[in-house]
């Protein structure tokens, strides 16, 4: 399978007269899940919407395979997982899958207790844990070679967290995949890259241990 490569630097973006962020390299591979953490407020989110196009910023550079996709759409080669829900209540879950997903896939897709367990439901009837799962299979079971998700852990039960940890693992042979959640020991343990953002600025992590160096955490105990 060929390898992709994402890269993304030159992002500046400030807010109120305050820099967000200032001095931004990200660069993510096929088969890599780098875990995108930082204190609230930091830009972790801004950062993924400027990555997807939902964000203007004026001195974006973002590659794919060493080609420009700046004021491309990103659509086809990039799946974004938004913070809130973004599957309209009026539709029905089957409905949803069909629009979605690619008919070849669709049976694949369904093959799965929890979506067996809601196909005949609407949106506006599933549970915050139901809803948050068949958003994220959505945007894992799509076509691109790369997934940004931002709190993908929301409103999911423990044993829900270990199913979409799985989920993530598993579709990361295929894609290349970013990922960032208040719930950051969950993204400790799929990650295989950390990249911090603090002050504007990433730092890309080599041990885990650097969080506490550089203030995220406390101390080694939370990690």
């Amino acid at each position: 399978m060929k390898k992709h490569i994402l890269e993304v630097d030159g992002i500046q973006i400030s807010y109120n007269g305050k820099v967000l962020l200032s001095d931004v390299y990200l660069k993510c591979e096929t088969n890599e899940i780098i875990g995108l953490l930082g204190r609230n407020g930091s830009g972790k989110s801004t950062l993924l919407k400027i990555i997807f196009g939902l964000v203007p910023a004026p001195n974006k550079c973002i590659r794919i395979d060493g080609i420009s996709k700046n004021n491309k759409n990103m659509f086809t080669e990039i799946g974004y997982l938004h913070q809130d829900q973004f599957i309209p209540n009026h539709l029905s879950v089957k409905k949803v899958i069909l629009l979605s997903i690619d008919k070849k896939a669709i049976m694949d897709f369904c093959e799965d207790k929890m979506i067996n367990s809601i196909l005949e439901k609407k949106i506006k009837f599933l549970s915050s844990g139901e809803l948050r799962y068949l958003e994220i299979k959505i945007v894992l079971f799509n076509s691109s070679k790369f997934v940004l998700l931002d709190e993908p852990y929301n409103g999911l039960a423990p044993l829900m967290i270990d199913v979409v940890n799985e989920m993530i693992l598993n579709n990361s042979h295929k894609k290349g995949v970013i990922i960032t959640d208040h719930n950051y020991q969950n993204v400790l343990k799929v990650s295989n890259s950390l990249v911090l953002i603090k002050d504007g600025k990433t730092h890309h992590l080599k041990e885990k241990k650097e969080l506490v160096e550089k203030g995220y955490l406390v101390n080694s105990a939370f990690l």
